[in-house]
């Protein structure tokens, strides 16, 4: 536990304790079709995902498995990697129920434990995307993939990490509550437990991802739509019809 850095004892300790929180999301998600993040926005809208055929596929950060197991229904061989045991236990007890069998191992993005060019694919859905830190995680993703491989990654928009207020979870309003410059970590003392995210400027993702010889394909800004409901009260359907709380990087590996 000593070799785990002190923010990812912390958020291994806040998602233990939220994960029955979580599972009722989780039985529908694994029965239903492939649809992102907290408005659900189906993936016919969104065309987010590649043709996953026989790819080897990483999800990282994969709570409870639910974006893994949409992927092997359409034929990719997935592996989900995570930090909480307790997630990783709802996540096998829906394996079981739904007869979907992958790998499930509990780790942490920021050392993975695959050899180089282990992978065609790595996927985070509100996993590492926001619960590791960038500078650690992505030059990971970057070197389980093979070359040509993509990584897609979804989490906060930079916008809405800007316009959210500090202290017990508010919803975000059409004011600048903080600076641009030096996003990196947010600390959160106030939940219960305490947890602590990740959040960059879009230029320091572009540098970090270029860096890391990845070629960055798309940045999907997602919009709520009109009738759009969530359990998350940090952000609203009116606010995030406007501006986008939520956006989804895409890039490739370069070819050596």
């Amino acid at each position: 536990m000593s070799l785990i850095p002190e923010y990812l004892q912390q958020n291994r300790v806040a998602w233990d304790a939220e994960a029955p929180d979580y599972v009722p999301a989780a039985e529908r998600a694994w029965k239903a079709e492939p649809s992102w993040g907290i408005w659900g926005v189906s993936e016919e809208r969104l065309q987010l995902l590649p043709d996953v055929a026989n790819m080897d596929v990483l999800e990282d950060g994969c709570g409870t498995a639910y974006v893994s197991a949409w992927l092997a229904r359409r034929g990719a061989r997935p592996v989900g990697l995570d930090n909480s045991a307790q997630q990783l236990a709802s996540a096998r007890r829906l394996q079981n129920q739904h007869n979907i069998s992958f790998p499930l191992i509990q780790g942490f993005a920021e050392g993975l434990p695959f050899h180089d060019q282990s992978f065609d694919y790595v996927i985070s859905e509100y996993g590492a995307a926001v619960w590791s830190d960038p500078f650690r995680w992505i030059p990971e993703a970057a070197r389980v993939l093979r070359p040509g491989g993509e990584l897609m990654f979804l989490g906060n928009s930079t916008l809405l990490m800007l316009c959210t207020p500090d202290g017990p979870e508010q919803p975000a309003k059409p004011i600048l509550r903080r600076g641009f410059f030096g996003m990196h970590r947010f600390d959160w003392p106030e939940d219960d437990p305490p947890a602590v995210e990740f959040h960059l400027g879009h230029g320091d993702w572009i540098r970090l991802l270029r860096g890391n010889g990845l070629e960055i394909l798309d940045l999907v800004e997602i919009q709520a739509p009109p009738d759009a409901v969530t359990r998350y009260d940090f952000v609203d359907a009116k606010w995030a019809s406007q501006w986008p709380s939520e956006e989804v990087w895409r890039a490739r590996k370069v070819s050596p």
